[in-house]
Protein backbone atom coordinates (compact mmCIF):
# COMPACT_ATOMS: atom_id res chain seq x y z
CA UNK A 1 0.00 0.00 0.00
CA UNK A 2 1.47 3.36 -0.93
CA UNK A 3 2.31 5.76 1.92
CA UNK A 4 -0.31 8.45 2.38
CA UNK A 5 -0.06 11.88 4.00
CA UNK A 6 -3.06 12.64 6.17
CA UNK A 7 -2.28 16.40 6.00
CA UNK A 8 -3.53 18.14 2.90
CA UNK A 9 -1.11 20.70 1.39
CA UNK A 10 -2.06 24.32 2.00
CA UNK A 11 -2.85 26.14 -1.25
CA UNK A 12 -0.22 28.71 -2.25
CA UNK A 13 -2.70 31.59 -2.17
CA UNK A 14 -3.71 30.73 1.39
CA UNK A 15 -0.05 30.51 2.51
CA UNK A 16 0.64 33.91 0.96
CA UNK A 17 -2.40 35.38 2.70
CA UNK A 18 -1.22 33.98 6.05
CA UNK A 19 2.24 35.52 5.53
CA UNK A 20 0.75 38.91 4.79
CA UNK A 21 -1.48 38.60 7.85
CA UNK A 22 1.49 37.75 10.07
CA UNK A 23 3.51 40.68 8.73
CA UNK A 24 0.56 43.01 9.30
CA UNK A 25 0.22 41.74 12.85
CA UNK A 26 3.91 42.45 13.49
CA UNK A 27 3.57 46.00 12.19
CA UNK A 28 0.62 46.53 14.50
CA UNK A 29 2.37 45.01 17.50
CA UNK A 30 5.50 47.15 17.29
CA UNK A 31 3.90 50.58 17.84
CA UNK A 32 1.55 49.10 20.42
CA UNK A 33 4.49 47.67 22.34
CA UNK A 34 6.31 50.99 22.07
CA UNK A 35 3.34 52.80 23.56
CA UNK A 36 3.29 50.33 26.42
CA UNK A 37 7.00 50.80 27.08
CA UNK A 38 7.78 47.14 26.32
CA UNK A 39 11.06 46.23 24.66
CA UNK A 40 11.17 42.95 22.70
CA UNK A 41 14.92 42.19 22.41
CA UNK A 42 14.34 39.77 19.53
CA UNK A 43 12.91 42.48 17.30
CA UNK A 44 16.27 43.87 16.24
CA UNK A 45 17.38 40.38 15.25
CA UNK A 46 14.82 40.55 12.44
CA UNK A 47 16.95 43.26 10.84
CA UNK A 48 19.82 40.83 10.17
CA UNK A 49 22.71 42.58 11.92
CA UNK A 50 26.10 41.18 10.91
CA UNK A 51 28.02 42.01 14.09
CA UNK A 52 29.71 39.18 15.95
CA UNK A 53 29.04 41.12 19.14
CA UNK A 54 26.84 44.16 19.72
CA UNK A 55 24.98 46.14 22.33
CA UNK A 56 22.81 49.24 22.58
CA UNK A 57 22.48 51.03 25.92
CA UNK A 58 20.73 54.02 27.43
CA UNK A 59 23.48 56.50 28.26
CA UNK A 60 21.56 57.87 31.23
CA UNK A 61 21.90 54.77 33.37
CA UNK A 62 23.74 52.19 31.26
CA UNK A 63 20.64 50.04 30.89
CA UNK A 64 20.83 47.54 28.04
CA UNK A 65 18.24 48.17 25.35
CA UNK A 66 19.33 45.38 23.02
CA UNK A 67 22.30 43.01 22.78
CA UNK A 68 23.81 40.32 20.60
CA UNK A 69 26.48 38.21 22.30
CA UNK A 70 27.48 41.17 24.50
CA UNK A 71 29.69 39.20 26.89
CA UNK A 72 32.22 37.62 24.54
CA UNK A 73 35.61 39.35 24.60
CA UNK A 74 36.87 40.51 21.20
CA UNK A 75 39.53 42.84 19.88
CA UNK A 76 38.23 46.44 19.62
CA UNK A 77 41.09 47.72 17.43
CA UNK A 78 41.28 51.54 17.53
CA UNK A 79 38.17 51.83 19.69
CA UNK A 80 40.82 51.27 22.36
CA UNK A 81 41.66 54.96 21.91
CA UNK A 82 38.54 55.89 23.86
CA UNK A 83 40.42 54.70 26.94
CA UNK A 84 43.63 56.37 25.76
CA UNK A 85 41.81 59.70 25.69
CA UNK A 86 40.05 59.08 29.00
CA UNK A 87 43.36 58.45 30.80
CA UNK A 88 44.63 61.83 29.63
CA UNK A 89 41.42 63.74 30.30
CA UNK A 90 40.75 62.23 33.73
CA UNK A 91 44.24 62.87 35.06
CA UNK A 92 44.10 65.63 37.71
CA UNK A 93 45.71 68.83 36.53
CA UNK A 94 45.92 67.90 32.84
CA UNK A 95 46.87 71.01 30.86
CA UNK A 96 45.23 70.73 27.45
CA UNK A 97 47.43 73.57 26.17
CA UNK A 98 50.68 71.82 27.14
CA UNK A 99 52.90 71.36 24.11
CA UNK A 100 54.30 67.95 23.20
CA UNK A 101 57.10 67.56 20.68
CA UNK A 102 56.55 64.90 18.03
CA UNK A 103 59.41 62.41 18.09
CA UNK A 104 60.77 60.44 15.15
CA UNK A 105 59.92 57.26 17.08
CA UNK A 106 56.20 57.98 16.67
CA UNK A 107 56.43 58.15 12.89
CA UNK A 108 58.68 55.10 12.78
CA UNK A 109 56.13 53.18 14.85
CA UNK A 110 53.17 53.78 12.52
CA UNK A 111 55.32 52.95 9.49
CA UNK A 112 56.56 49.73 11.07
CA UNK A 113 53.10 48.61 12.20
CA UNK A 114 51.28 49.92 9.10
CA UNK A 115 49.02 51.65 11.59
CA UNK A 116 46.58 54.50 11.06
CA UNK A 117 48.28 57.88 11.23
CA UNK A 118 47.52 61.56 11.81
CA UNK A 119 50.66 62.28 9.76
CA UNK A 120 52.38 64.00 12.67
CA UNK A 121 55.74 65.41 11.60
CA UNK A 122 58.82 64.95 13.83
CA UNK A 123 59.85 68.17 15.51
CA UNK A 124 56.38 69.73 15.42
CA UNK A 125 54.93 70.90 18.72
CA UNK A 126 51.26 70.09 19.25
CA UNK A 127 49.15 70.77 22.31
CA UNK A 128 47.57 67.93 24.24
CA UNK A 129 44.19 69.10 22.94
CA UNK A 130 45.43 68.89 19.35
CA UNK A 131 46.86 65.43 19.98
CA UNK A 132 43.45 64.32 21.24
CA UNK A 133 41.90 65.51 17.98
CA UNK A 134 44.64 63.65 16.09
CA UNK A 135 43.92 60.56 18.20
CA UNK A 136 40.14 60.49 17.91
CA UNK A 137 39.37 61.87 14.43
CA UNK A 138 41.88 60.31 11.98
CA UNK A 139 42.63 57.66 14.62
CA UNK A 140 46.30 58.50 14.71
CA UNK A 141 48.43 55.82 16.34
CA UNK A 142 51.27 58.34 16.25
CA UNK A 143 49.12 60.64 18.40
CA UNK A 144 48.38 57.75 20.76
CA UNK A 145 52.12 57.09 21.07
CA UNK A 146 52.78 60.77 21.76
CA UNK A 147 50.14 60.89 24.52
CA UNK A 148 51.30 57.63 26.12
CA UNK A 149 54.89 58.88 26.08
CA UNK A 150 53.92 62.27 27.50
CA UNK A 151 51.63 60.98 30.25
CA UNK A 152 53.41 57.76 31.18
CA UNK A 153 56.05 57.58 33.89
CA UNK A 154 59.59 56.26 33.69
CA UNK A 155 63.00 57.02 32.30
CA UNK A 156 62.70 55.39 28.88
CA UNK A 157 60.04 55.53 26.20
CA UNK A 158 59.30 51.85 26.81
CA UNK A 159 58.88 52.46 30.53
CA UNK A 160 56.54 55.38 29.93
CA UNK A 161 54.31 53.65 27.39
CA UNK A 162 54.08 50.50 29.51
CA UNK A 163 53.09 52.52 32.56
CA UNK A 164 50.42 54.23 30.47
CA UNK A 165 48.96 50.87 29.44
CA UNK A 166 48.98 49.82 33.11
CA UNK A 167 47.00 52.97 33.89
CA UNK A 168 44.49 51.96 31.21
CA UNK A 169 43.97 48.59 32.88
CA UNK A 170 43.70 50.18 36.31
CA UNK A 171 41.08 52.57 34.98
CA UNK A 172 39.18 49.63 33.50
CA UNK A 173 39.11 47.96 36.91
CA UNK A 174 38.01 51.21 38.58
CA UNK A 175 35.10 51.43 36.13
CA UNK A 176 34.11 47.83 36.78
CA UNK A 177 35.08 46.68 33.28
CA UNK A 178 36.03 43.19 34.39
CA UNK A 179 35.91 41.76 30.87
CA UNK A 180 38.46 44.23 29.49
CA UNK A 181 42.23 43.92 29.12
CA UNK A 182 44.54 46.36 27.32
CA UNK A 183 47.95 45.42 25.95
CA UNK A 184 48.53 48.56 23.89
CA UNK A 185 47.83 52.28 23.95
CA UNK A 186 46.20 52.33 20.51
CA UNK A 187 44.64 48.94 19.75
CA UNK A 188 47.59 47.56 17.79
CA UNK A 189 48.01 44.20 19.49
CA UNK A 190 50.09 41.47 17.90
CA UNK A 191 49.49 39.20 20.90
CA UNK A 192 45.71 39.51 20.57
CA UNK A 193 45.40 40.30 24.27
CA UNK A 194 43.81 43.71 23.69
CA UNK A 195 40.28 42.60 24.49
CA UNK A 196 36.92 43.87 25.62
CA UNK A 197 33.25 42.97 25.34
CA UNK A 198 30.49 45.02 23.71
CA UNK A 199 28.90 45.76 27.08
CA UNK A 200 32.25 46.86 28.61
CA UNK A 201 33.09 49.03 25.62
CA UNK A 202 29.66 50.66 25.71
CA UNK A 203 30.13 51.46 29.39
CA UNK A 204 33.59 52.87 28.68
CA UNK A 205 32.12 55.13 26.00
CA UNK A 206 29.34 56.15 28.39
CA UNK A 207 31.91 57.26 30.95
CA UNK A 208 34.05 59.06 28.36
CA UNK A 209 31.05 60.94 26.97
CA UNK A 210 30.57 62.55 30.37
CA UNK A 211 33.72 64.59 29.66
CA UNK A 212 32.92 67.81 27.79
CA UNK A 213 36.23 67.90 25.92
CA UNK A 214 35.86 64.30 24.76
CA UNK A 215 32.28 64.96 23.59
CA UNK A 216 33.34 68.04 21.66
CA UNK A 217 36.13 66.21 19.87
CA UNK A 218 34.31 63.00 18.89
CA UNK A 219 31.33 65.03 17.72
CA UNK A 220 33.51 66.97 15.25
CA UNK A 221 33.38 65.94 11.59
CA UNK A 222 36.51 67.81 10.51
CA UNK A 223 39.06 70.14 12.07
CA UNK A 224 41.86 72.39 10.85
CA UNK A 225 44.78 72.85 13.23
CA UNK A 226 48.09 74.67 13.08
CA UNK A 227 51.20 74.02 15.13
CA UNK A 228 54.81 75.25 15.36
CA UNK A 229 56.81 73.10 12.95
CA UNK A 230 60.23 71.67 13.58
CA UNK A 231 61.69 73.93 10.91
CA UNK A 232 60.54 77.07 12.69
CA UNK A 233 57.52 77.63 10.47
CA UNK A 234 53.86 76.78 10.96
CA UNK A 235 52.45 73.36 10.07
CA UNK A 236 48.82 73.08 9.03
CA UNK A 237 46.96 69.88 9.84
CA UNK A 238 43.56 68.83 8.50
CA UNK A 239 41.85 65.84 10.12
CA UNK A 240 38.51 64.23 9.27
CA UNK A 241 36.52 61.96 11.54
CA UNK A 242 36.73 58.31 10.48
CA UNK A 243 33.22 57.87 11.91
CA UNK A 244 31.10 58.52 8.81
CA UNK A 245 27.96 58.92 10.91
CA UNK A 246 29.19 62.17 12.47
CA UNK A 247 27.84 65.10 10.50
CA UNK A 248 25.74 62.92 8.19
CA UNK A 249 23.25 61.13 10.44
CA UNK A 250 20.70 63.01 12.52
CA UNK A 251 21.51 63.09 16.22
CA UNK A 252 24.89 61.31 16.07
CA UNK A 253 27.36 62.81 18.54
CA UNK A 254 30.31 60.36 18.34
CA UNK A 255 32.27 58.25 19.14
CA UNK A 256 34.99 56.00 17.56
CA UNK A 257 35.80 53.54 14.81
CA UNK A 258 38.22 50.63 14.79
CA UNK A 259 39.51 48.20 12.20
CA UNK A 260 42.08 45.43 12.48
CA UNK A 261 43.03 42.07 11.05
CA UNK A 262 41.93 40.24 14.18
CA UNK A 263 39.18 42.68 15.14
CA UNK A 264 37.43 43.24 11.86
CA UNK A 265 35.45 46.47 11.37
CA UNK A 266 34.24 47.94 14.68
CA UNK A 267 32.15 50.95 15.57
CA UNK A 268 31.16 52.69 18.78
CA UNK A 269 28.46 55.30 18.20
CA UNK A 270 26.25 57.63 20.19
CA UNK A 271 23.19 59.64 19.28
CA UNK A 272 20.90 62.05 21.11
CA UNK A 273 17.28 62.97 20.53
CA UNK A 274 15.17 65.16 22.77
CA UNK A 275 17.58 65.03 25.68
CA UNK A 276 18.02 61.25 25.62
CA UNK A 277 21.25 59.59 24.46
CA UNK A 278 21.92 56.04 23.34
CA UNK A 279 25.31 54.38 22.86
CA UNK A 280 25.92 51.41 20.61
CA UNK A 281 28.80 49.03 19.96
CA UNK A 282 29.33 46.82 16.93
CA UNK A 283 32.34 44.49 16.96
CA UNK A 284 33.58 42.55 13.95
CA UNK A 285 30.80 43.84 11.72
CA UNK A 286 31.37 44.09 7.98
CA UNK A 287 28.17 46.15 7.69
CA UNK A 288 28.90 48.38 10.67
CA UNK A 289 27.44 51.63 9.28
CA UNK A 290 24.34 50.02 7.84
CA UNK A 291 23.76 48.12 11.08
CA UNK A 292 24.35 51.25 13.15
CA UNK A 293 21.74 53.09 11.11
CA UNK A 294 19.26 50.27 11.68
CA UNK A 295 19.83 50.36 15.41
CA UNK A 296 19.60 54.14 15.50
CA UNK A 297 16.34 54.14 13.56
CA UNK A 298 14.96 51.54 15.93
CA UNK A 299 16.24 53.38 19.00
CA UNK A 300 14.75 56.66 17.88
CA UNK A 301 11.29 55.07 17.82
CA UNK A 302 11.75 53.60 21.28
CA UNK A 303 13.12 56.80 22.79
CA UNK A 304 10.30 58.91 21.40
CA UNK A 305 7.07 59.88 23.19
CA UNK A 306 5.64 56.84 24.88
CA UNK A 307 8.84 54.89 24.41
CA UNK A 308 11.48 53.95 26.96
Amino acid sequence: MPETNPRKPVPLRRRFTRSISAATTLLLVVPAAAAAGALPPSLVGLFGLKAKGAVLIDAADGRTMWAQDPGTARQPASATKIMTALIVLDRPGTDLDREVTVEQAYADYVNREHASSADLQPGDRLTVRQLLYALLLPSGCDAAFALADAFGTGITVTDRTRSFVRAMNEKARDLGLSETEFSSFDGVAETGRNLTTPRNLAELARQAMKNATFRAIVGTAKTEQEAPAGNGRIRYYSWENTNRLVGTHEGVVGVKTGTGKGAGPCLVFAASWGGRTVIGVLLDDRNRYRDAEKLLSWAKVWTGPGGI
